[in-house]
């Protein structure tokens, strides 16, 4: 039996692989010290949701979108993050900025969409602005004299670019340290060099499940013969069966395919881990990377107006960007398949754990050993929280 890792983890090696192997041929599985008895009120109670909101979604580095969506100079993409909306550009000199998308003058949005431009005009009063958020346009300005249009560009959020992310604090005027969020994971996450990758589509919905419980699905192994039997989740990947890291409040999940199996006797086989099993990593607080031999799921997962609301954002990223048709309708096929994983499995059964959630009337739920990556994360929040575990 393994333990987590829980200082200086391995990097993607074989040694990953052999760890993985070594449980499937075993029967066994990392796993925690023991069961975790965590109390209703931790998904369902307003003012932690709040407090989640107030000291943590909105004071850590969040990725906003991928560096890939907005490759190019002059590059935007608006997106809504916490009910925000936001302007995420790449400016002339390629550098990425993040802006609330709110006119300085009455409120309104200068930008929708995405696309390529160096301007924003704003729908109300034509009030226009630059990519680099600076006010250079207002109609009947003698109406604004004495007025400095320096003061009243667009607010600029803490923004910075790394790992192929454009990172984001939603408070105006924090500060921003994406390495120091990321500690140890940083070099884990340069080794995918996603900044390279294609962005290829995305989509969005609403579920009425925590978000908190949201991320939980995708930390965990013992549900795939249940949930995911008729996908290709549950058909190639070893049920229960996983090895865990934290890296401090990050983590990193390897979920082996059926066929490691076949090293144990194949010498010419790879023991690249991308090809052996699932490895899907936690980025706290909301992100969700799980990387497969072709590209990256990219899922971020955030309250929605309640406890046991959230939003989920699930795009792809391809390995190799497409440059044919033909690329594009197989990345189509293979977006569509994992997709549907999601929406239509995970997020099918979800919603009845939201509603147990709220409507249950004991006071705890039971989180079992081999459930590792579930309890690293209550642990990691319950702590911020200052949430009491049993």
């Amino acid at each position: 039996m393994s333990t987590p890792h829980d200082t200086s983890p391995a990097g993607l090696t074989e040694e990953l692989t052999r760890r993985a192997l070594r449980h499937v041929l075993d029967r066994t599985t990392d796993m925690a010290p023991t069961p975790l008895q965590v109390p209703l009120h931790y998904y369902r109670d307003p003012k932690i949701t709040e407090v989640e909101e107030a000291q943590i979604l909105r004071r850590t580095p969040l990725a906003i979108v991928p560096s890939a969506q907005i490759a190019q100079p002059d590059d935007y993409v608006v997106r809504s993050v916490l009910g925000d909306s936001l302007l995420v550009t790449r400016d002339g000199d390629g550098t990425a900025h993040v802006f609330l998308n709110y006119c300085r003058h009455r409120g309104a949005m200068p930008a929708c969409g995405s696309g390529n431009a160096t301007r924003f005009t704003c729908p109300y009063h034509a009030w226009t602005y630059k990519n680099t958020g600076k006010l250079v346009g207002v109609p009947g300005k003698d109406g604004f004299t004495g007025m400095n249009r320096d003061d009243y560009g667009l607010v600029e959020l803490p923004t910075q670019e790394r790992h192929g992310f454009v990172w984001a604090v939603l408070t105006a005027g924090e500060s921003i340290d994406v390495d120091a969020h990321l500690g140890d994971m940083g070099p884990e996450l340069a080794r995918f060099e996603y900044a390279s990758y294609g962005y290829h589509d995305q989509r969005e919905f609403e579920s009425d499940v925590s978000w908190k419980g949201a991320l939980e699905a995708f930390a965990e192994s013992y549900h795939f013969p249940f949930v995911h039997s008729e996908s290709v989740i549950g058909q190639n990947t070893v049920a229960n069966t996983s090895v865990h890291d934290s890296f401090g409040r990050h983590h990193r999940m390897g979920f082996p395919f059926n066929w490691i199996a076949d090293l144990d006797t194949n010498a010419d086989g790879t023991w690249d881990p991308i090809a052996n099993m699932g490895v899907i990593y936690w980025i706290y607080p909301n992100l969700i990377l799980a990387n497969s031999p072709v590209g990256v799921e990219v899922l971020d997962m955030l309250p929605a107006g309640s406890p046991t609301r959230c939003t989920l954002r699930h795009s792809w990223m391809a390995k190799y960007p497409a440059t044919t048709d033909e690329q594009r309708a197989l990345y189509d096929t293979v977006f569509g398949q994992v997709h549907a994983a999601v929406r239509d499995e995970d997020f099918a059964m979800l919603p009845q754990c939201g509603e147990g959630v709220r409507r249950g009337q004991h006071d705890h739920m039971i989180i079992g050993r081999n459930e590792i990556g579930v309890q690293h994360m209550i642990r990691t929040f319950a702590s911020e929280l200052g949430v009491a575990l049993g």
